[in-house]
């Protein structure tokens, strides 16, 4: 039997019922692929859950929950496969959806990151918030995705059916090179969860690399089973964690971006005002305070990359120069 050159890996904490719902689309379709389940120190009966009922799944147990970050850093050690499918436990899967990721790794060697269409769980003919038709991001760090801009998700009417090259691939579905992640030293564990992806993607957009998006692969993701939208703890890792990823990776001038990124954030608290959401002002208070309390650390690791990896002089990162502004102000409300 040939040696299979994929792993299909999903992370859970106490996530036996999403386990129970999704992981079946999973092993239906993915004969080309080893599946392991990283537990990260579930105290609910996951892990025996899987023994008795699947044991063909290779189980990795790490032992705390170290969020997504170090949860994925700790249980890849143990994976030897060439390519690494890090897969939210609240994905399915369809048919063949590994066969044109598979076919696009083996042709175009410098394509080290690779995401699929993910849509809607519950509708499913839209695109889903997380990563939607893959991820772009403007010259201030926020974030966007072709078929979803802030919350307007657009309907999927197979506008984004090719093949084409994105800035960042979302975690939900997130297909690296083990020998891409080695080197750039897995994920960044001070970011816990949400938008590591995109910083391990920004530092291999900086190191030559190329991420891509494949719409001839589907998924359909849940979201926010974990941490929802509403949630103030998912505003501030958000707005922390996107500070974190521009001082550490953005070329340029760095402390002009931060001084007007810093800006921009106050007027998302002005929003988050006028619709009375006050935990989330709070939420983006806290994240300003770990940025000022961490600058100095983000800055050693600002010189680190810049000394380790070769990076390519002022690589254009960002579509856009503000994604706040063509949305807010020029009403542009679709990727296209």
């Amino acid at each position: 039997m040939a040696k299979k050159d994929i792993a299909v890996v999903i992370l859970n904490w106490n996530g036996k019922a999403l386990l129970e719902k999704f992981l079946p689309s999973v092993i239906m379709h993915s004969e080309a692929a080893v599946i392991y389940v990283a537990d990260n120190a579930s105290t609910d009966d996951s892990v025996s859950f899987l023994k008795t009922n699947y044991p063909s799944v290779k189980i990795i147990q790490n032992q705390e929950n170290g969020g997504y970050a170090k949860g994925y850093n700790d249980a890849l050690k143990h994976v030897d496969e060439d390519i690494l499918c890090l897969l939210n436990s609240d994905i399915e899967v369809t048919e063949s959806w590994l066969e044109p990721i598979d076919s696009l790794f083996n042709t175009e060697s410098e394509t080290a990151i690779i995401q699929p269409k993910i849509l809607d769980y519950h509708h499913k003919d839209y695109f889903e918030y997380a990563g939607a038709g893959g991820g772009f991001i403007d010259k201030f760090g926020y974030p966007y995705c072709r078929g979803r801009i802030f919350n307007t998700i657009e309907k999927d009417l197979g506008q984004y059916d090719d093949i084409t090259p994105i800035f960042w691939a979302s975690g939900a579905c997130f297909f690296i090179r083990k020998s891409v992640f080695d080197k750039l030293n897995g994920f960044d564990e001070s970011f816990f969860a949400h938008m590591e992806e995109i910083d391990l993607c920004w530092r291999a957009h900086n190191y030559g690399y190329t991420t891509k998006y494949v719409g001839t692969s589907t998924v359909y993701h849940v979201g926010g089973a974990t941490l929802n939208t509403t949630n103030p703890k998912k505003t501030y890792l958000n707005f922390r964690n996107s500070l974190y990823t521009i001082t550490k990776n953005a070329p340029g001038q760095l402390f002009l971006l931060i001084f007007t990124r810093l800006i921009l954030d106050g007027f998302a608290s002005l929003k988050f005002l006028t619709e009375l959401k006050f935990a989330h002002i709070v939420a983006v208070l806290k994240a300003h305070g770990s940025f000022y309390t961490h600058f100095f650390q983000l800055l050693k690791k600002r010189q680190f990359l810049r000394n380790s990896i070769p990076r390519i002089s002022n690589r254009k990162y960002y579509r856009t120069k503000s994604i706040i502004w063509l949305y807010f102000v020029r009403n542009r409300k679709e990727f296209r």
